[in-house]
């Protein structure tokens, strides 16, 4: 979890140029947000130390690479207890299909985002994984027709 830290506008601007293209080197960075490239690092440096920068990555195309299939699967489990959202939420972090994760409210427990090659695949991750074991009782699939937004960046505007 992240330290809150107190965040000021050349914090925003900063983070906003990275939310857009971390790839850019410091001293372009410092440019479009309007400082000098040390101040502007040792800001970049505070704010990944306190963990406000999580980390910085490149966000991949998944149908370029031969992921063209998502499913948003809301999963309820047998007994939410303690013990059983913590066995889930450890194997959740082992399957590399799942690339998002959140607990939530209502009648089931978990919602993830399941990105896989086809239905088929999707579906052995169902068979082999998902439902393997007693954990989960009820899963739901909602198969993603077409991506109409796509976005990590942040609505900074009322930071």
């Amino acid at each position: 979890m992240a330290e809150r830290i107190p965040l000021d506008a050349g914090d925003i601007r900063i983070l906003r140029i990275l939310q857009e293209d971390a790839s850019l080197a410091i001293a372009e960075i410092a440019q479009r947000a309007g400082m000098s490239q040390t101040p502007c690092w040792r800001r970049i440096k505070r704010m990944k130390d306190a963990g406000v920068i999580r980390q910085i990555a490149a966000i991949v195309e998944r149908e370029a690479v031969g992921l063209g299939f998502t499913s948003y699967t809301f999963v309820k489990l047998g007994l939410p207890s303690q013990e059983n959202m913590a066995v889930f939420d450890r194997m959740v972090h082992d399957w590399p299909e799942v690339v998002a994760c959140e607990r939530i409210t209502g009648a089931v427990d978990y919602l993830i985002k399941v990105v896989s090659r086809d239905m088929k695949t999707y579906d052995t991750f169902l068979r082999t994984k998902l439902l393997d074991g007693n954990l989960v009782s009820d899963v739901q699939s909602h198969i993603v027709v077409s991506n109409i937004k796509d976005n990590n960046s942040l609505p900074l505007d009322d930071v």
